[in-house]
């Protein structure tokens, strides 16, 4: 596998405070692994950032940046619209070339006992690294989120999680780790503020409710507007602007209109629909910094590790 990229978008519980954010990806510089993308978002309360590299590297990049998370987040009071169950929350592995999502099961699986024997917190599989169905889905991980599973490790086994434990640590909780395909991470605003609204189009469009295939998605309110935001785990079967259009049509039904489109993370090339009505929404794209393919070739450069007493908790 000496050519193999893998692409790992771990998901951190702050996006607030971008020192504490900028400390975590610092720690995550790692010779030969390549920063493309970290972005914050408050209302959400939660950073993304996207590493690729060789294997090995970017397994030691995502560890330290979930034990820098530890060190810093305190899930007991953090607070956000997006669901979580730990400081590094989400920690999902992706196969560029050279390597399959087999190969990238195994790497999340000894990134998790890891993250376990270096810094005390308990790890759940899930998607392809699980071998328990019942947490192929993330959203059942995260059932109850820090705060429900807190409680339920203590009265229920099956709820304990795969590495570690069986009580969550009791300020980063526990990290999620897995191995999927490209993920579309894309968010829909509406007009008014009623997040009502955004909760029953989710419901409606979302695969979980009988609506489009490999498609996640939940009602939220951000900046102030109702906000449908969405995962689509399938971008080959549910095309980004089949996803728009159903939005559209729905919003529509409830006297609403969609009026901005957001991306978090990249995007891959071939989901692109260039001049199409869902990509104009976005107040702005960039195809160097947002496509995956381009950002490869220009990635970003490691910000510089912060001295103590610089805003850190």
């Amino acid at each position: 596998m000496s050519d193999a990229l893998v692409e790992c978008v771990p998901n951190f519980s702050e996006g607030r405070n971008a020192v504490i954010v900028e400390s975590i990806v610092s720690a995550m510089a790692v010779e030969g692994v390549s920063l493309l993308d970290w972005s914050l978002d408050s209302d959400h309360n939660r950073s993304v950032v996207t590493i690729v590299g060789p294997p090995a590297g970017v397994l030691e990049s995502a560890v330290r940046g979930a034990g820098r998370a530890a060190e810093l987040i305190d899930l007991t009071s953090q607070r956000g619209v997006h669901p979580r169950i730990g400081a590094a929350d989400v920690i999902p592995f992706v196969p560029v070339q050279g390597i399959s999502l087999d190969q990238c099961a195994l790497l999340a699986r000894q990134a998790g006992q890891q993250i376990w024997s270096r810094y005390g917190v308990p790890v759940y599989f899930y998607e392809a690294a699980t071998a328990r169905p019942d947490r192929v889905l993330l959203e059942e991980v995260r059932r109850g989120q820090f705060e429900g599973l807190r409680e339920a490790v203590k009265k229920e086994t099956a709820r304990q999680p795969d590495v570690g434990g069986p009580d969550l640590h009791p300020t980063a909780g526990a990290s999620a780790v897995g191995a999927r395909r490209f993920l579309i991470a894309y968010n829909l605003y509406l007009d008014i503020p009623d997040v009502a609204v955004a909760r029953a189009i989710a419901k409606e469009i979302r695969q979980s409710g009988g609506g489009l295939t490999g498609v996640k998605a939940m009602g939220v309110l951000a900046h102030g507007r109702a906000q449908i935001s969405m995962n689509i785990t399938d971008f080959m079967r549910t095309p980004v602007g089949k996803v728009y259009a159903m939005v559209k049509y729905k919003a529509a039904r409830y006297g609403a209109s969609v009026t901005e489109g957001e991306l978090i993370g990249l995007i891959p090339e071939a989901a692109i629909e260039r001049d199409s009505e869902w990509m104009r929404l976005f107040k702005e794209f960039d195809s160097d910094s947002r496509i995956i393919e381009r950002r490869l070739e220009r990635p970003l450069s490691w910000p510089a590790s912060l001295p103590a007493g610089s805003g850190l908790r």
